[in-house]
């Protein structure tokens, strides 16, 4: 009989966990028994045959913070009296507030080995001094030292964790992101759903529109840059949208700049452009990096925490600074928030032909260590590992 795992994350809403999970899944039900356990309804990605779905609640996703907060102990416990009737004997959550739950529920005696997967940066995503904020950094101090394991999606995760929360790094292991890169292959194949840019060299960016993601610098980098022959193109959507049309009309650019919408396919968009620019200021491990470099697109990013370093340029230690512009194995790394950087990076791209080919052509074999085969085997081990060190 296999051993049963619940995989506990708010939702299966189009978002970067949540796709972790849904390429995860078809490989643990080869393994586990498998019930995957949801705080909302919705659900974007598909879920293979043979995994059980169960709702720990049925939430908005627009609820308060205080109300969230309140509801913490009731579902965990409701989560540990599932894992006890169920014989839940490991339970494996993605996202910090199922982390929460996750852990919360096995001090309350669930009686399942714990693991949490940490995607994001907390001392950055929760590193405001509101109340919200505050309460946050308490909980991930107070509620992760009592699992087994800890998961973190790059070593900048890792090292955050330890240092700023005081989490015994040895407890910490990391595991990168999957990528599918099949699905990719197949996606690139189909029709163009956008308009046709000529002789133009293409900029492209994918990614949610919001503070992070720090698309207003990218537009004043662009800016900066006097050529009637180059488009940007902005892939995504989100609260900022509306702003960042507005800056660039008022620099001038907007009949050089295409702001896509989010789509379903971003990776025919990636198959058409010439350079991919990534100017967060934060990140877990951002994927869409990784996904470029499988569609053999030439890379900059900003060398933010967590992540880009370590896909770009992986002999360095992130944990040290580089120069203002680095050019590493796989794409070219500039300083957060640096304008006249990324503006020299995106310059140099266009100019200099050989470092496209050389980023063109290695990229593909780079994105290949983020192949879901090998991702998932390093989930198995680790889960194995863990659940076989507290029998």
């Amino acid at each position: 009989m296999k051993p049963r795992v619940a995989v506990l994350i708010y939702s299966l809403a189009a978002g970067g966990a949540e796709r972790v999970v849904s390429l995860l899944l078809p490989e643990l039900t080869k393994h586990y028994e498998v019930t995957l356990v949801l705080m909302n309804e919705t659900i974007f990605y598909e879920v293979p045959e043979g995994v059980k779905i169960r709702y720990l609640e049925r939430s908005r996703s627009d609820e308060s913070g205080w109300k969230k907060l309140l509801k913490l102990p009731l579902l965990s416990w409701k989560y540990r009296r599932f894992c006890r009737k169920e014989g839940i004997g490991l339970s494996v959550s993605f996202m910090t507030r199922p982390n929460y739950v996750n852990s919360l529920s096995r001090i309350l005696g669930s009686g399942a080995t714990t693991v949490l997967s940490e995607r994001a940066l907390p001392s950055k995503q929760y590193g405001g001094a509101g109340v919200s904020s505050r309460i946050n950094r308490r909980l991930i101090r107070l509620l992760y030292p009592h699992a087994e394991r800890i998961l973190a999606n790059s070593q900048g995760n890792r090292g955050n964790l330890g240092e700023k929360f005081g989490i015994e790094r040895e407890k910490i292991s990391v595991i990168y992101n999957p990528v599918d890169l099949k699905a990719i292959a197949e996606a690139v194949k189909e029709p163009f759903p956008g308009p046709e840019f000529g002789e133009a060299f293409v900029y492209l960016t994918v990614g949610r529109m919001d503070r992070g993601k720090n698309h207003r610098m990218l537009l004043e980098a662009f800016a900066t840059i006097d050529a009637d022959d180059r488009r940007l193109v902005l892939v995504g959507d989100g609260p900022l949208r509306s702003e960042l049309e507005s800056q660039a009309a008022s620099l001038g650019i907007s009949d050089r700049v295409v702001f896509a919408g989010r789509q379903r396919n971003p990776f025919v968009w990636m198959a058409r452009a010439d350079c991919f620019v990534f100017t967060s200021r934060h990140e877990g491990f951002p994927n869409v990096l990784v996904e470029a470099l499988a569609c053999a697109l030439p890379v900059i990013s900003t060398d933010c925490l967590a992540g880009p370093r370590e896909i770009l340029d992986e002999r360095s230690d992130y944990a040290r600074p580089l120069p203002r512009i680095r050019e590493g194995r796989y794409g070219i790394l500039t300083a957060v928030d640096d304008v006249e950087a990324m503006a020299e990076s995106m310059q140099k791209m266009y100019n200099d032909a050989k470092i496209r080919k050389k980023y063109r052509e290695i990229g593909p074999a780079r994105a290949k260590e983020f192949s879901i085969e090998k991702i998932a085997s390093q989930y198995l081990n680790l889960l194995e590992t863990t659940l076989k060190g507290t029998e």
